[in-house]
């Protein structure tokens, strides 16, 4: 029997009569059916999650039991998870279960930071005229957080909009992505058998193009965060009108080798594996390489090597190395970018072929910067390779681009590391690392086509909470 899944509405699991159902990414099983959301259902979630803010608050010491709890729960479904996230996205297990981890520790790192919400006291009577005066701020919860995660990470993305949303006193109504809706379903189960008030977290499940105008025109939400596409981004900002938006979007995460890197084969290791790994389905996974051109052949030749190595096959074996992309048509959107590339003077030196949803791990040189494995978001195991003769010019290639998400850089030359924290244009310069560095409770956040706002859980709860004056004449 297939499970049937409902929404998550004011601690009640409600079934509708239309289900989209959620297929098993290397099998093609179909592994549950999810109820769809009508705009009723909708409305009267958002309706409760409003109430609920208004009349149920809190406290923070309630708020870091219910996520400690919760993530005490989560370390003991860990299993259970990493299957759920390996069938339902088609990553490996081996994948799977350090996005589990992740999301257990990006909850610890939100029970603990919702104890450290604080505002300031400020030296009002420093200014002539304000003696007697006193001024502070305090921090409060800005209301009903609507939160739309993505496909790539179920787990771990939607727990850092969730947990630190719960920190910060928020209520949440929650819209996961369609493709795996069910890692979010079962983090519900657990908040709510954590202790976490009917009302505090509703789940509506559907399509975005649908649920979206919904959720969009509805005033009493007052943030959006939203992980995904710069046109949906885009769309979401325009209707969100004056109300406060987190956008996380895309990259085409490039990345410098340069000649005088302290441990070469290293640094090939660590772009290849962070180019392939999720099957490229990562904002901030390695898809750009420049590399010195007196050691360009040497790069080459080592990446490929490690590219072909690779093992594809089913996800939940712990010998895969490499799952399929999260649908078959994602995968020939990616191989017709690569035919592009080709038409137009690139070359394969491994891979580039589709097997299905599976793209082989793919490496490309002799690529230009408008071709759009180079201007684009490939989100797929492809690298582009180009070689350079000076710093300031792979700075300049590396800056050419919409996006600014992240970069990294392998340099043993401090005057090297330092000019690209102050010249790259991006949220986050990793400096002897990938760009796919991420440590969960660290900002995280991009500039130009790349977002809006940061994401960590201390950074996060600073964009949901209002930070209020208050003035006093003793």
């Amino acid at each position: 029997m297939v499970k049937k899944y409902g929404n998550f509405v004011d601690g009640n699991w409600i079934l509708g009569d239309e289900f989209f159902d959620v297929e098993n990414k290397y099998s093609k099983e179909i592994i549950a059916k999810v109820s769809i959301a009508d705009e009723e259902l909708v409305e009267k979630a958002i309706k409760n999650s409003k109430e609920t803010f208004d009349n149920h608050k809190l406290s923070v010491a309630e708020r870091h039991r219910i996520l400690m709890k919760a993530s005490e729960l989560m370390a003991e479904a860990k299993e259970e998870f990493a299957l759920i996230i390996s069938q339902e996205t088609g990553k490996t297990i081996t994948d799977a279960r350090s996005e589990v981890v992740r999301g257990i520790n990006t909850f610890v790192a939100s029970a603990e930071e919702s104890k450290q919400i604080m505002g300031e006291v400020l030296p009002i009577d420093a200014m002539e005229g304000n003696e007697g005066k006193m001024a502070f701020t305090i921090r409060e919860p800005l209301g009903v957080v609507c939160a739309i995660t993505p496909f790539n990470f179920p787990l771990n993305l939607t727990a850092h909009k969730v947990a630190p949303a719960i920190a910060a006193g928020n209520t949440i109504l929650l819209k996961p992505a369609e493709k795996t809706p069910i890692s979010s379903l079962k983090l519900a189960e657990i908040l709510y058998e954590a202790g976490l008030p009917k009302g505090y977290l509703n789940v509506v499940n559907g399509y975005g193009s649908d649920i979206g105008d919904i959720l969009l025109k509805n005033k009493d939400i007052a943030l959006y965060t939203f992980t995904g596409s710069p046109q949906v981004g885009e769309i979401i900002k325009k209707k969100s009108g004056l109300r406060k938006v987190v956008l996380e979007l895309g990259n085409n995460s490039p990345n410098i080798i340069h000649h005088d890197v302290k441990d070469l084969d290293q640094a090939i290791n660590q772009v290849v594996t962070n180019g392939y790994s999720n099957s490229g389905q990562a904002c901030i996974s390695v898809q750009r390489v420049y590399v010195h051109k007196e050691i360009f052949s040497e790069v080459i030749e080592k990446a490929k090597e490690i590219a072909e190595k690779y093992v594809l096959g089913d996800p939940l074996e712990d010998s895969t190395d490499l799952g399929p992309l999260i649908s078959e048509d994602e995968a020939k959107r990616a191989e017709s970018w690569i035919d592009q590339a080709v038409e137009n003077g690139a070359e394969v030196v491994t891979g580039g072929r589709r097997d299905g949803a599976f793209l082989k791990p793919t490496i490309l040189i002799n690529v230009k910067e408008n071709m759009r494995v180079m201007c684009e978001e490939v989100f797929a195991p492809v690298i582009s390779f180009v070689p350079y003769e000076d710093i300031e010019d792979a700075f300049r290639k590396v800056n050419d681009s919409e996006f600014g998400l992240q970069t990294g850089i392998f340099t043993s030359n401090i005057h090297i590391a330092m000019a690209a924290a102050k010249t790259l244009q991006f949220g986050g310069v990793n400096i002897n690392n990938v760009s796919t560095f991420r440590a969960d409770t660290l900002p995280y956040g991009g500039i130009k086509n790349s977002g809006i706002g940061k994401e960590g859980p201390r950074s996060t709860i600073l964009e949901m909470t209002n930070d209020k004056l208050v003035t006093m004449h003793l």
